[in-house]
């Protein structure tokens, strides 16, 4: 078990396979789940923004002209030289699993490559490591790359939130953590690629300790819409006692028991993603086999009840890296149309979207965010942004969202999950 002076290279680990993503089971996914249409793999231009910044933007990054109809991102250097397949796999890197002990916990974390800037990657909520397992072996051809389970999450330790207090299972919490983990295990700055809530833990990190970060790539990052800030103020109190009820009765424990099962878990993951195929047995269990040890149930209850904390509309202007948005135009838990909101902030370098794929992107489209991840961090390694540090923002968070998308919201024409997984 590495130990907090651990070297990069943990001299203890257990060697797992670089697992490729193969999907054995993906013809009875897609049989159990909504049919879903053939996903291409080509990209639509981005969404211009019609602002200076975004003009500055382009030209600091040598984008192609306007009348282009290629993706800028990919233009202004070349393509990817590797998808997931170019490699043979004898010659990929192996994927290797370890523990580190942070603050007393035992978290774990998987690595592959000896070489190249560091990556760390970010999972999302109920979710572990092993959800970037398709990505890990191919990023590690050329980086250095590190995914982590959050604390409560996967295999790392899950304490009891109740003797621990309510300030624990925290974006500050993760953020600290992964601070600590760039500075004890990687021991240099990294880049972050990171997953849906995963995306509020990077820009926690990078706004905390911001030497720590050299850019951030965010792939449908969370938009928090249960947030009590973004909620009636007639409906605060109901929500406080429904979370006090969950915490405090046997509601909430049965709950997570219907929740956690197999066919539910199933059910959630088909919701999310667009391409159901990809919806395997083998990625359910991947989900849910963690979520069974003791204590997932309070850190998963503790999550749901989470409704106050940071919003990405306030962390992005403390964040002194520069950032990159993708977003799958399927997502139905985290709207594109909302989403878009994000390539205004002068720190968010660029916004694609992402045709045909839904929320979880890296894992339902690894192929495609591999190469689009390898882009970003050429891309993002190359921006410099020191005259953004003391801008303020220009969003204020109650203004984020307007009176538009609030009554779409409610009138059920943009659908918001009950209890997202990932």
């Amino acid at each position: 078990m590495a130990t907090s002076g651990a070297a990069a290279r943990p001299p203890v680990a257990t060697t797992l396979s670089a697992r490729r993503g193969t999907a054995p089971s993906a013809t009875a996914a897609a049989a159990s789940c909504p049919a879903s249409s053939a996903r291409r793999t080509t990209w639509r231009p981005r969404a211009r923004l019609s602002s200076g910044n975004a003009a500055r933007a382009r030209a600091r990054l040598l984008r192609v002209e306007a009348s282009s109809m290629a993706d800028p991102v990919e233009e202004s250097l070349p393509a990817a030289p590797h998808t997931a397949t170019d490699a043979p796999l004898e010659t990929q890197p192996q994927v290797r699993t370890s523990m580190w002990n942070w603050k007393g916990y035992n978290i774990r974390y998987q690595y592959a490559g000896t070489s190249g800037p560091a990556l760390v990657l970010i999972h999302g909520f109920g979710a572990n490591s092993d959800h970037w397992r398709k990505n890990i072996p191919v990023l590690a051809l050329k980086n250095r790359v590190y995914a982590i389970d959050l604390i409560g999450y996967g295999y790392s330790d899950k304490p009891n939130p109740r003797e621990l207090g309510e300030s624990f299972y925290t974006f500050e919490t993760w953020g600290e953590q992964l601070n600590t983990f760039c500075a004890e295990v990687i021991k240099s700055e990294a880049f972050f690629i990171c997953n849906s809530i995963g995306g509020l833990v990077g820009l926690q990190a990078a706004a905390m300790e911001p030497q720590k970060c050299k850019g951030i790539f965010l792939l449908n990052i969370s938009l928090r819409m249960l947030h009590i800030s973004k909620q009636p103020w007639f409906g605060r109190p109901f929500i406080k006692s429904f979370q006090s009820l969950l915490r405090n009765t046997v509601i909430g424990k049965l709950f997570f028991s219907a929740v956690a099962t197999p066919e539910s878990v199933k059910n959630i993951l088909c919701q999310c993603y667009h391409d159901t195929s990809a919806v395997t047995d083998e990625l359910v269990q991947f989900i849910l086999q963690p979520g069974l040890d003791p204590g997932a149930v309070d850190v998963f209850l503790e999550f749901i009840c989470y409704s106050g904390g940071p919003l990405p509309e306030e962390l992005l202007p403390r964040v002194k890296c520069p950032v990159l948005v993708a977003w799958g135009e399927k997502d139905p838990w985290e709207p594109v149309e909302l989403g878009r909101a994000y390539a205004s902030f002068d720190t968010v370098e660029d916004f694609v979207v992402l045709p045909n794929v839904g929320h979880c992107p890296q894992d339902e489209a690894p192929d495609l965010i591999t190469q689009k991840a390898r882009t970003a961090i050429h891309l993002l390694d190359t921006v410099s942004c020191p005259s953004k540090l003391a801008l303020p923002s220009t969003t204020s968070a109650p203004e984020f969202f307007n009176s538009e998308h609030t009554s779409l919201i409610r009138s059920g024409q943009l659908q918001l999950p009950l209890v997202p997984f990932v």
